[in-house]
């Protein structure tokens, strides 16, 4: 049923995306939407509206409004992290250059806004209150992740505040936005809001164990990314919290340099993320917001079929099968 959802909004993306003169602002944009990568994002947007018996159709063009806005912090997240690769291809600024891949990933930004102005004047103003709440969140979020990179202090409360700021309340918009398009009241938009704000951290929670224990196979980028590039994680935190003290000397000796692609490095670090239980504890808390999101879905007034079909959507996303 999912699939349905992912063929409905990927039609409708290929349609709407055209080339046009500069042809250098608008193919990099292609490009980017081009690249694959799950589309959670605007499958839950048109997921919520059918939820409460809307054609979910209603709901596209705030999906694709949603799917622009999401791949132009991607172009602006890689010019920021020097990245080569996005999705396993190459990424927009090195495809064609830093002052292309800003320009374009500002018209995405405009474009975004401009895929909600086919909804009618109050339904538009909501999206857009929310849009515009949303998109300085994620910019929150990003600064909060560059200023941890150069801090030794980041707290588990400060990290959690950071991924819901960046990445958790888009998915919580993306959900809220496809009950607004089905008018429903603005408690039951709020209950999808909150299910896809706890849905949301337990993925980039979830997201931050991959990268250290994932199976490269099926995880989708380069396991031990994060230590390789001293990210300070849950997992980090937790274990400096948790370890003894000659295991936090090695872990903050072991962070205090870059050591491209070291698997030592990594092999050591993951030693400490279990003997220290920072792994357990991290599995742990994926759980807790998973299952703190099925109790909010549990609340909303929906059928139980399409509970059912959000619930599954939750399993899958945290299998990474979706």
């Amino acid at each position: 049923m999912l699939s349905v959802y992912k063929t409905l909004f990927l039609d409708y993306l290929e349609n709407k995306t055209t080339i046009k003169e500069p042809k250098n602002l608008y193919e990099p944009i292609q490009y980017i939407l081009s690249l694959g990568g799950k589309k959670l994002r605007p499958i839950l947007a048109l997921l919520a509206t059918d939820a409460f018996d809307v054609d979910p159709k209603k709901a596209l063009d705030v999906a694709l409004a949603i799917e622009i806005f999401h791949n132009f912090t991607l172009i602006h997240d890689d010019i920021m992290d020097a990245a080569p690769l996005r999705r396993g291809e190459i990424t927009v600024h090195e495809k064609w250059n830093t002052n292309i891949g800003i320009l374009s990933g500002d018209a995405m930004l405009i474009l975004a806004y401009q895929q909600l102005e086919s909804y009618e004047p109050i339904i538009f103003k909501e999206l857009t209150q929310l849009f515009s709440k949303t998109g300085i969140e994620v910019c929150e979020g990003q600064q909060l992740d560059i200023d941890f990179e150069t801090r030794d202090d980041v707290t588990i409360d400060e990290y959690l505040e950071m991924i819901r700021l960046k990445t958790a309340v888009l998915v919580a918009s993306s959900l809220k936005m496809g009950a607004i398009i089905a008018k429903v009241s603005k408690e039951e938009a709020q209950k999808m809001y909150d299910f896809g704000m706890n849905l949301g951290i337990a993925f980039q929670l979830q997201d931050d164990y991959l990268d250290a224990f994932g199976n490269p196979k099926t995880f989708g980028k380069q396991v031990g990314g994060d230590i390789i590039e001293n990210k300070k994680t849950f997992l980090y935190i937790k274990a400096l919290e948790l370890c003894n003290e000659n295991d936090k000397i090695e872990l903050e000796t072991l962070f205090s340099r870059k050591l491209e692609k070291n698997q030592q490095k990594i092999d050591s670090v993951k030693l400490i993320f279990v003997n220290s239980n920072a792994a357990n504890q991290t599995k742990s808390a994926i759980k807790f917001y998973t299952e703190k999101a099925f109790a909010i879905l549990e609340t909303i007034s929906i059928a139980k079929d399409k509970k059912q079909l959000l619930r599954n959507f939750g399993l899958q996303l945290m299998d990474r099968s979706i």
